[in-house]
């Protein structure tokens, strides 16, 4: 799975992110995690975009290359941070997936979905998602 290197910039109540590697590819929040959740959903639309016009998109630089960036350089002198972005394109169709699991496990599954309101998919893709997205 591609990751983006990001910088994060800002303060409590305005924080921003921009992804070096993807031209204009910005996100803003009014803490740190709603800023990140945004950024996700923006690559995502950044690259399912270029992909859409026929355009490949760029792939990830190491950080050792986007280090050398002059305006991520000055962002970092400013208090700026870097994160990693996933690369999550949602197609909005369901696809089938063959999974084998402990049947253990799979109670389990289905006792957390069916607290948490979802059915054993949705129930496994927001499992999925946010490990996705905390890695």
């Amino acid at each position: 799975m591609a990751r983006y290197f990001a910088v994060l910039d800002g303060k409590p109540g305005a924080f921003g992110i921009s992804v070096p590697d993807l031209p204009g590819c910005t996100a803003m929040g009014h803490d740190e995690d709603e800023a990140y959740r945004n950024a996700i959903e923006a690559v995502g639309e950044w690259v399912r975009d270029a992909r859409e016009s026929g355009a490949a998109p760029p792939e990830p630089r190491p950080l050792a290359a986007i280090r050398r960036d002059a305006e991520v350089i000055e962002t970092l002198a400013e208090g700026g941070a870097f994160i990693s972005v996933p690369l999550i394109i949602e197609s909005g169709r369901p696809a089938k997936a063959n999974l084998s699991l402990d049947s253990g496990l799979l109670d389990a599954i289905d006792d957390a979905a069916r607290e948490s309101g979802l059915t054993r998919s949705g129930f496994i893709a927001s499992a999925v998602r946010a490990k996705i997205v905390q890695a």
